[in-house]
């Protein structure tokens, strides 16, 4: 796979929320530009407010608000439950495979503004299957998308198809059938979503034996908001080759060295941790004490604009909670491209384009 050549002209962004009333730093401003790769963001969950909105006006019977100023009182999450809640109220607003293509674009078009190469985005087929898209339109949708955002965009984007959790077995056999069955071209990972609370990993296994025997990877969620045990579970069950979050492998000294010496990276999501309440304070978050132990993190949004943030704001996060100079940043997008599904000539090629790009900053 060859990534499109770096467009240094695309627009950039523009500031980050952390440090409103200054002007735009060097550091944000070298993050801004900087060539990078996500491998933790949903598809629904990266809908603007413009497209929410919109989706939201053609969709009337929804209690979704049509204005996009008050999606952000709508978009204040008490807990993780009531997350899930207007997360799916959201899902609901996709209902033919005409929202799902434009869904689909809008998003790599707001990861260009950013400066996004690539992107691995989780999506999850049965809550728009199970609400009458049928399986081969769905499909047909993000693939047309996808081919159009590299060719007009220059935003590389690929799947990882997910098991909503809390919609148990049935979820898990009809995303594994798509997965296997359909196999679209852009798909390369199988994950498992949604709530970790009261739904063990284990129940999951067969459906993940399944999907790796088929080529894919397997990068389920965990420890996001139970404890170190559901990442070892996603480990010795789901034998998961990334691990969705992670936050509580900071609890287990044992499980944090296991992480570093396999080299199973983390993807780390600071912003969502703190809107879903699985961390209290940016302050407590355990990004430092995993790096410290030698964790392979990644940096990543998870539900951007549901979340107030996007990747330049998680990057500005995590140098401040790091400590992290640009050269400090630069290695942690190069990170993402170490533990991303690209082929070795991508990750050559990304690579080379951060280690340029940081190069030759300040400009």
């Amino acid at each position: 796979m060859a990534l499109p050549a770096y467009d240094d002209s695309r627009p950039r962004h523009a500031s980050s929320p952390l440090d409103q009333e200054d002007p735009l730093s060097d550091l944000d401003a070298f993050i801004a530009g900087l060539p990078k790769a996500e491998l933790h963001v949903h598809h629904v969950g990266s809908a603007s407010p413009r497209i929410v909105a919109e989706l939201a006006a053609r969709h009337p019977d929804s209690a979704v608000p049509t204005d996009p100023e008050a999606l952000t009182d709508y978009f204040t999450f008490r807990d993780f439950a009531h997350f899930i809640q207007v997360y799916l109220s959201v899902v609901d607003l996709i209902r033919d495979a005409q929202d799902v293509r434009l869904l689909t674009y809008e998003v790599a078009r707001d990861m260009a503004r950013q400066n996004i190469r690539y992107a691995e985005l989780t999506v999850t087929p049965y809550s728009s299957t199970r609400r009458g898209i049928p399986d081969a339109a769905f499909v047909e949708a993000i693939e047309d998308a996808r081919k159009a955002a590299e060719t007009e965009l220059g935003v590389v984007l690929r799947w990882c198809f997910d098991i909503p959790g809390e919609a148990g077995l049935t979820a898990a056999e009809e995303t594994t059938r798509i997965a296997c069955d359909l196999r679209p071209e852009g798909l390369v990972s199988f994950g498992l979503g949604g709530p970790e609370i009261g739904v063990p990993r284990g129940q999951f296994k067969p459906y993940f034996d399944r999907a790796i025997a088929a080529g894919l990877h397997s990068v389920p969620h965990a420890g996001e908001t139970t404890g170190p045990q559901t990442v070892w579970d996603a480990l010795t069950e789901l034998r998961a080759e990334r691990i969705g979050h992670g936050t509580s492998s900071a609890q287990d000294p044992k499980l944090l060295a296991h992480l570093a010496e396999h080299r199973i990276p983390l993807e780390v999501c600071p912003t969502s941790n703190i809107a879903t309440r699985a961390v209290r304070t940016l302050d407590e978050h355990p990004l430092k004490q995993m790096v410290d132990a030698g964790v392979l993190v990644t940096i990543n949004s998870d539900d951007p604009p549901m979340f107030g943030t996007d990747l330049c704001v998680e990057y500005g996060v995590a140098a401040r909670l790091l400590d992290l100079d640009a050269a400090g940043v630069a290695a942690l997008a190069k990170n993402a491209v170490e533990a991303s599904f690209m082929d070795s000539a991508a990750k050559a090629a990304l690579t080379a384009e951060i280690d340029d790009y940081t190069a030759a900053w300040p400009r």
